[in-house]
């Protein structure tokens, strides 16, 4: 199948046991699987200090291998933007290697297509989606509850699709909510667009740096973790005043997690903000794209140009004309 490289640019692996049920799962999937020397190391909350993670990028370039995945987000690699190997990376992806990752790897990704245009992958990580946990084991492996069974099935078909050439766009089933919004609004949405974004809060932090992509006439996906959804409004807000979202053809919002609302909120909830984003903004929001923090997700060709439809309650993301 493929040659895969697995590296670690941000957060030190805590999770030893997903790290080894990660790599098994790519070798039963029938990948060859090459560790970096240093995809366990730690320094402070990093996966090695920020030469140390440097270097592991570099080495990931220069691997030849058919997919460089990282072991997992969290955060560091907003500290090494300056000295990332933009012309390296890019042309390790000439010669055929697709990076691969999600979460706090937004910030390499949009840094690369800022500097060289060059396409990723926004998808899965070694650890929280290869190395998920089966039915019946633990979350914490002495009896606590029961975690989701291994890796999705739709993510990995998904990854099947990038390593065999297959992949032609994805879809969704958009909520009522959606549709009502769109208004009677069908077919194209967007046409050859550049598709972008990540986690919303790696998006925001690039805004007015050298590594901010100042896409214009795309579609920008985003998606966050661990932020309520006044938090997310706050973010929005400033992609919203910055000009940046009114330039798109589109916004796609994936999934927002891990947060919790409480009596204070009084109703006010994720759909209350995009609703208020719906009341400034021409352009289209769709909801519901499989992709984040989560067990199910896509993987999204970063950089590349794609269509955006709808038809009826449908929401399909296109490449294929890539190929």
């Amino acid at each position: 199948m493929a040659r895969i490289y697995v590296y670690s640019p941000s957060g030190a692996v805590g999770d030893r046991a997903a790290f080894r049920r990660g790599l098994k799962c790519l070798q039963a999937l029938g990948h060859e699987v090459e560790v970096d020397p240093d995809a366990l190391t730690r320094w402070q909350r990093f996966a090695g200090d920020d030469a140390t993670r440097l270097a592991a990028i570099g080495r990931a370039a220069a691997s030849g291998a058919d997919v460089a995945l990282t072991t997992r987000g969290g955060y560091g690699l907003t500290r090494l933007l300056p000295q990332l190997p933009w012309r390296q990376i890019a042309r390790a992806i000439e010669r055929g290697t697709q990076f691969v990752g999600f979460s706090d790897f937004t910030a390499l990704q949009l840094g690369l297509l800022a500097t060289t245009g060059a396409t990723t992958w926004a998808g899965p990580a070694l650890c929280a989606d290869f190395g998920a946990a089966d039915a019946g084991d633990t979350a914490d492996g002495h009896g606590g509850a029961p975690v989701p069974a291994g890796p999705d099935e739709i993510m990995l078909a998904c990854f099947d699709d990038l390593v065999t050439h297959a992949g032609e766009g994805t879809g969704w089933r958009l909520p009522l909510p959606d549709v009502a919004a769109l208004a009677g609004r069908q077919g194209l949405l967007a046409h050859h667009a550049p598709l972008w974004g990540g986690n919303l809060a790696m998006v925001v932090s690039l805004l007015g740096t050298p590594w901010w992509p100042d896409v214009q006439g795309g579609v920008l996906f985003l998606e966050d973790v661990g932020e309520h959804p006044y938090r997310v409004e706050r973010m929005l807000a400033q992609l919203l005043h910055a000009g940046v979202l009114a330039r798109q053809k589109a916004v796609v919002l994936g999934q927002f997690t891990g947060y919790r609302l409480a009596p204070h909120d009084r109703g006010y909830s994720m759909a209350k903000v995009v609703d208020g984003l719906r009341g400034q903004l021409k352009v289209p929001v769709l909801t519901g794209l499989p992709f984040g923090h989560v067990p199910t997700k896509v993987l999204l060709p970063v950089g590349a140009k794609i269509d955006l439809l709808v038809e009826g309650r449908e929401a399909l993301l296109l490449w294929g004309h890539q190929h």
